[in-house]
């Protein structure tokens, strides 16, 4: 049929045949739902920051239509402005740091690698374990010499830590190149945002190749969600993962997950064999 909406030649349709195609359909009505979907979300956090009260007035349920959909969309590509232009305000700190303007602390690698420059107070800001560590108190003294040492990183994952730190991001080469060492990091000095990061990047490229490193680096900052995924995957390609290069090396060096992984794909195959698969 022809589309009133998406036809190229819109102005030869007139009533009653001012129709739309499925697809422009089912795109109106699923940005409609969404619209009213996070509309009634923002109705309930305002609520919630209210003040409590013994009535409670309720809007009824309504449609917002395309035109308020359409709307919604633009407020969000303002704030997309918005988030830009502050971000941008924002990065001056960044300059600051490859310029090394104004530092005061040095950090260190633990492969006797030459020290990174940087800013105590973004640090203490970032992590509260980075914090401890560079206060000083009646049971510590402050670090010597203006150095702090993060042992687990070498020169390369240190500076892709603190650009990190600085800029909440990394370039996609450098985020995969360090994920993994990464992730250590944000689990040992307590760094939820960069948790996350690392978790969404690991999600995101998991196969049967990294599958094992993705179980591993899991299983050490006690990521359940991570584990189960990665776990999840191994067993639904077990002879891929299992006949790899890398498995003998990794059920050598962590046997409990080695039999984790068995007891799961048996769990699986009795499932299987439970449902007639």
């Amino acid at each position: 049929m022809d589309c009133s909406i998406c036809t190229t030649l819109p102005f030869i349709l007139r009533p009653p045949r001012n129709t739309i195609c499925p697809a422009c359909y089912e795109g109106a009505r699923s940005l409609i739902a969404l619209t009213n979907k996070l509309d009634n979300v923002d109705k309930g956090a305002d609520k919630s920051s209210t003040n409590s009260s013994s009535t409670t007035v309720s809007s009824p349920k309504s449609s917002k239509g395309f035109a308020n959909a359409l709307k919604w969309v633009k407020e969000m590509k303002d704030m997309e402005e918005e988030m830009n232009d502050k971000l941008t305000f924002l990065g001056s700190f960044v300059t600051s740091f490859r310029d090394q303007t104004h530092t005061d602390i040095q950090v260190k690698p633990g492969n006797n690698g030459p020290p990174i420059p940087a800013h105590r107070a973004l640090l203490a800001s970032r992590s509260e374990i980075l914090k401890n560590m560079l206060d000083s108190d009646g049971c510590k003294a402050p670090p010597n010499d203006n150095t702090i040492t993060l042992p687990e990183l070498d020169h390369e994952e240190l500076d892709a830590l603190l650009e990190f730190l600085y800029t909440g991001t990394l370039p996609k080469e450098k985020a995969e190149k360090h994920v993994y060492s990464l992730s250590i990091a944000a689990d040992k000095y307590d760094i939820p945002f960069l948790h996350k990061f690392c978790e969404h990047r690991m999600l995101g490229s998991l196969n049967s190749s990294n599958a094992l490193d993705v179980l591993e680096i899991s299983d050490l900052c006690s990521n359940q969600g991570l584990k189960e995924t990665a776990l999840n995957f191994i067993v639904k390609n077990m002879e891929d993962v299992v006949f790899s290069a890398r498995f003998d090396a990794f059920a050598l060096k962590n046997p409990h997950l080695t039999v984790q992984i068995t007891r799961a794909s048996f769990m699986d195959i009795k499932s299987r064999r439970n449902i007639g698969v």
